[in-house]
């Protein structure tokens, strides 16, 4: 057998691995696609509660504005739910009612503390918030995949409705 026959194995070897090696450091060199913003629905809506005029609304429990539940059936309040912890972070609503009817519902707290959260909460917020205006209450549907938040949604919807009176 020729001498230079032997070598062509190990030629091929080191070929592979610096075609392995480039391969490996070109995949590490690429950046990840950039996470959507999350949705601007749950940012504007404090805007809009601040001018309701409720009293003690920016407390971080509902107890602060549940004290005008006397004669406040025809006017506009604000109240906030309590703030339930989930599995991925705390979850809080405020209430916004006109008339013992639910006019607006806003995320205070929700999981935001990574790109996965953002993104989670830029579809579920708007979709529990369009069901509970629609539903008039906290028996809403659960958004697929985003269970945790769904269900902390509910329950601080639920204790703002309870604070309220409703």
């Amino acid at each position: 057998m020729h001498p230079l026959r032997k070598s062509r194995p190990l030629r091929r070897v080191v070929l592979a691995s610096a075609g392995t090696v480039s391969a490996f450091v070109l995949l590490l060199s690429l950046k990840p696609h950039g996470l959507p913003e999350p949705a601007a629905a749950p940012a504007p809506a404090p805007s809009s509660s601040v001018g309701a005029g409720a009293s003690g609304g920016s407390g971080s429990s509902g107890s602060g504005s549940t004290g005008s539940g006397g004669g406040s059936a025809s006017g506009t309040r604000t109240v906030t739910g309590e703030s339930v912890q989930t599995r991925w972070g705390p979850v809080q609503v405020r209430v916004t009612l006109s008339g013992g009817k639910i006019t607006d519902v806003t995320a205070v707290t929700y999981p935001q503390d990574n790109p996965r959260d953002q993104q989670i909460s830029s579809y579920a917020l708007p979709e529990l918030r369009s069901e509970a205006l629609r539903t008039q209450s906290a028996d809403i549907d659960t958004v697929s995949g985003a269970t945790y938040t769904s269900d902390g949604y509910r329950e601080s919807l639920q204790s703002a409705l309870d604070a309220a009176g409703l």
